[in-house]
C-alpha cells in the first residue's frame, strides 16, 4: 500500500507520482539515487506477487473490462510492477498500492472515466444481501430523499464462481474520515442516520449490523477534487496528501452500505424471529433465547455508534443523552421504534441554540496544550470563514447550519 514507504531521510525528498509505462528514472517525480533505489525494491519485494485474493481480481480482469470497468494496472493480466528496473521509490508508484479488503476494489467505469467501488459477494452462506440492496436502491425507492442506502449502480454474476455475485457502487469514504470538528456536523449526522433507518424499516428492512464499519459518507462535498480509493489519505493520484474542506460549511450525505446480515419481512409478518445482528454484542436480547424485535436492535446499535463514536468522546453533546438513553433502553419492548425516535430527535434538534453550530468539538482527554492548539486553529478558521461571507455580501455566517438544522 502507498503508507509502506521509504525511511522518511530518503522518501521525503523525492515528492511525486508514477507512470506504470515509464521506462526511466530521470526527471521524474519520486526518483532515487540508485542505492537507494536497490534498498527500496528490496523492501517493495512482496509486492510483486499478488496475493490470493488479488489474483482472483487479475483473473477477472478481462471479464470486468467487458462489462465496462477497468481495474488498476496492478490487475492486468502479465502485470509487471512498474519500479522493478527503474530508479523510483516505489511508495510513489500506483500499482504499488494493493487493496484495504480482499471482496472490495475500486476501477474505473469506462463509459464516463469515473472511479467506482467493485463488491464480489461470495457468501459463506445464502443471504439476501444482493437482492435487499437492490431493492432498497431501485428506481422507486431511491427518489426518496430519505433514503441513505448505498445506489447499486450495477449487477451481474461472476463468470468462473456461478455462487459469486458482484455489484458496482459509488465510492464512499469511511464517515468519521476526516474526523468531525463542529457540533453542527454531528447533529446532522445524527439526523441523517436515524432518518435512513427509518426510511429502511418503513420498507420492512432491518439492517441487522448498523454499526460504525457499515456508515459510510459520500465526501465530494469536501473532498471535490477526489480521492486515492485504498491510499485514502491522498488525492487521486495516490501520493498527493488531501486537503479537506468542512463539513460544517460542505455538508456530507451519509450513506448505510453492507446488507448481508439484513432481513426484509413481509407485510404483516409478526416483527419477531432469532439468529439475527451483526458485529454488536451489546442489545441484551442477544443473551435471551427467546425471539426479539430486528428493528429494535438497529435501533439499539446506531444509538451505540452515537454514544461509542460521539458522546464518549466529545464534550458539548449533552443533548444526546436522553436520545441515547432511550434507543438503548434493555427492554426492547420498552425502545422506540425508528419513527418515534426520530421525532423524539426532532424536538430536542429544536432546542439546540443554532448559534452552537460551528462550535468546536472538544474531546474529553484532551490536554490544556491542545485545547489552546486546537482552539487557536479553530477560531483562526472561523475568522477566514466569516471575513469570506463578509466579502461574498453573505449576512448570516450560519447560514449552512440553519439549513442543517432545518433538513
Amino acid at each position: 500500500m502507498a503508507s509502506k514507504l521509504l525511511p522518511p531521510s530518503a522518501a521525503s525528498k523525492y515528492p511525486g507520482s508514477s507512470s506504470p509505462t515509464a521506462t526511466s528514472s530521470s526527471n521524474r517525480p519520486g526518483s532515487l539515487p540508485h542505492d537507494l533505489a536497490i534498498e527500496a525494491r528490496q523492501l517493495y519485494q512482496f509486492e510483486t506477487v499478488l496475493s490470493e485474493h488479488e489474483a482472483a481480481w487479475r483473473d477477472r480482469y478481462s471479464f470486468l473490462l467487458s462489462r465496462g470497468y477497468k481495474l488498476r494496472y496492478r490487475y492486468e493480466p502479465g502485470w509487471s510492477p512498474s519500479w522493478v528496473n527503474i530508479d523510483i521509490d516505489p511508495a510513489y508508484c500506483d500499482d504499488a498500492i494493493d487493496t484495504v479488503l480482499p471482496m472490495v476494489l475500486d476501477a474505473t467505469r469506462l463509459s464516463d472515466g469515473a472511479i467506482v467501488c467493485i463488491k464480489r459477494i461470495d457468501p459463506k452462506q445464502i443471504t439476501d444481501e444482493v437482492k435487499i440492496a437492490k431493492y432498497l436502491a431501485s428506481l422507486e425507492l431511491s427518489r426518496d430523499p430519505k433514503n441513505h442506502c448505498v445506489a447499486i449502480w450495477d449487477h451481474f454474476k461472476d463468470p468462473i464462481l456461478p455462487k459469486v455475485e458482484f455489484i458496482v457502487m459509488p465510492p464512499l469514504r469511511r464517515y468519521a474520515d476526516p474526523e468531525f470538528g463542529a457540533v453542527g456536523e454531528v447533529v446532522d449526522f445524527v439526523t441523517q442516520l436515524i432518518e435512513g433507518m427509518e426510511f429502511m424499516h418503513k420498507h420492512l428492512v432491518a439492517h441487522g449490523d448498523l454499526t460504525t464499519q457499515n456508515i459510510m459518507m459520500d465526501a465530494s462535498p469536501i473532498l471535490p477534487s477526489g480521492w486515492h480509493f485504498v491510499a485514502h489519505n491522498c488525492t487521486l493520484d495516490g501520493v498527493t496528501p488531501i486537503s479537506p474542506l468542512a463539513r460544517i460549511d460542505y455538508p456530507v450525505r451519509y450513506i448505510i452500505i453492507d446488507f448481508d446480515c439484513s432481513v426484509r419481512l413481509s407485510p404483516g409478518q409478526p416483527h419477531l424471529i432469532t439468529n439475527f445482528g451483526g458485529r454488536d454484542g451489546d442489545p441484551p436480547e442477544y443473551k435471551s433465547r427467546d425471539p426479539y424485535d430486528p428493528f429494535k436492535i438497529d435501533v439499539f446499535t446506531l444509538g451505540n455508534v452515537f454514544f461509542k463514536d460521539f458522546y464518549k468522546i466529545y464534550e458539548g453533546l449533552d443533548f444526546l443523552a436522553g436520545l441515547i438513553d432511550i434507543m438503548k433502553a434493555p427492554n426492547f419492548r420498552q425502545r422506540p421504534d425508528a419513527e418515534t425516535a426520530m421525532k423524539y430527535w426532532l424536538n430536542v434538534r429544536s432546542r439546540i441554540d443554532v448559534g452552537r453550530a460551528r462550535w468546536r468539538l472538544q474531546k474529553r482527554n484532551e490536554t490544556l496544550g491542545e485545547r489552546v492548539v486546537y482552539g487557536a486553529v479553530a477560531f483562526a478558521r472561523e475568522g477566514v470563514h466569516r471575513m469570506k461571507h463578509m466579502l461574498s455580501g453573505e449576512v448570516r455566517s450560519d447560514s449552512k447550519a440553519c439549513t442543517m438544522w432545518s433538513n
